[in-house]
């Protein structure tokens, strides 16, 4: 029985570019994408025996396409680690990337593995039509598809009507409920843009991100370099045709990526014979009306800092996955402590995109290399979640 917590280290994150929907990935089979990163990830680190790897655990949001057959199995037998590494699966939707980070970390916290990869992997341009089967053989006249590209799709009757809302009508409610302008949300993803731009140009993602090979994608696909207030201003609103504010230009666009952390203890640290990016502090989730589920970070982030002894003055990154500008500014207005210039410095998902399983292990990954960057300090990754969550990571060097 073990008598103490372990120290849980990020030795190392990768990602793959991020494709739009349709895009340079679309060929590309999500179980392909998983396995690309994982055997990236295993192939930065040629001291570790991949047969020490105690587990794979990927999350994906959609599991009706390809992804079927639990993905992470998919991706050890594909990305050829032995046969003995085993794979689990997650869906905490948006958010399940981050989830898969988590349960990893728990697992080696309490001395259940030593070396975990963790990641998530959708590809939302493969996600595909589904038929419900009929209540009863032979049935007369038509039967309906539903995408499964996101949303809300064969719903209980049971649900509450507001509970199902859609997610942009969701972002709509914030932007009413905390005065958010059309003006300040354009400005916000104008800004999501020249930063992701500007990173890209500077090479901040060199060292995160792994290209699949044949596919002519050298970063990621929906970053819009060219985009001014004028431009995203001609957007009319997708979701209100009446007095609505939110636009596909203040939105996180539909996306195809995949994304893998490698978690140790001080064993697995050895094992690996480097230094680790950031450690784990702290994490937490928590639930929120679902027709309010763009503020879900907001008590998540709350309680993680608070179980890491930590405030908003302690923390230097902070990434937030952008799921629509007034959902993040709806939670800016809940944070009056945070300072918003240390947001998501190297862009957001209105730019860089929100692959769903990805974007939670894009983010952890992404503050464990900005950590690592700067050689000190305390790290913040969160994400709202559909149907009304939210969940976030604290992460130190």
């Amino acid at each position: 029985m073990n008598d103490r917590i372990r120290d849980v280290y990020i030795v190392d994150a990768v990602r793959t570019p991020v494709g739009k929907y349709g895009g340079a990935l679309a060929a590309v089979r999500p179980d392909d994408l998983a396995a690309h990163v994982v055997r990236a990830l295993v192939r930065r680190t040629p001291d570790l025996d991949p047969a020490r790897i105690d587990d794979v655990v990927l999350g994906n949001a959609n599991g009706a396409g390809e992804e079927n057959r639990n993905v992470a199995r998919m991706a050890v037998l594909l990305a050829g680690l032995p046969v003995t590494v085993p794979g689990a699966t997650v869906n905490r939707l948006c958010a399940s990337g981050l989830e898969a980070v988590v349960q990893a970390y728990r697992a080696i916290a309490l001395g259940d593995a030593s070396v975990v990869v963790a990641g998530g992997v959708e590809s939302m341009s493969r996600a595909p039509w589904v038929m419900p089967k009929p209540e009863r053989a032979f049935p007369v006249g038509d039967q309906r598809m539903y995408s499964t590209t996101l949303g809300w799709r064969m719903t209980n009757p049971a649900m509450e009507p507001r509970w199902t809302t859609s997610l942009g009508e969701g972002a709509e409610l914030i932007a009413d409920r905390h005065g958010i302008t059309r003006e300040q949300q354009d400005a916000f993803a104008l800004a999501s843009h020249e930063k992701a731009a500007r990173a890209w140009k500077e090479g901040a993602y060199d060292a995160e991100v792994v290209p699949l090979p044949g596919v002519g994608l050298p970063r990621d696909e929906t970053i819009r370099d060219a985009t001014s207030p004028e431009a995203l201003a001609r957007l009319k609103p997708v979701f209100r045709t009446e007095g609505g504010t939110v636009t596909a230009g203040n939105s996180s666009p539909l996306n195809d990526g995949a994304a893998a952390l490698l978690l140790v203890d001080e064993e697995g640290l050895r094992l690996t014979g480097r230094e680790p990016l950031a450690r784990v502090r702290a994490s937490a989730v928590t639930g929120i009306e679902p027709d309010l589920f763009g503020l879900g970070p907001v008590e998540a982030v709350r309680r993680a800092l608070a179980k890491a002894g930590r405030g908003f003055g302690d923390v230097t990154h902070f990434e937030l996955n952008e799921a629509f500008a007034a959902q993040a500014l709806g939670c800016f207005a809940k944070w009056p402590d945070l300072d918003p210039g240390i947001v998501n410095a190297r862009g957001g998902a209105i730019a860089i995109g929100h692959p769903l399983g990805c974007s939670g292990a894009r983010l952890a990954g992404s503050v464990a290399h900005q950590l690592a960057a700067a050689g000190s300090g305390t790290g913040l990754a969160a994400l709202c979640i559909g149907v009304g969550q939210g969940q976030a990571l604290v992460l130190e060097r």
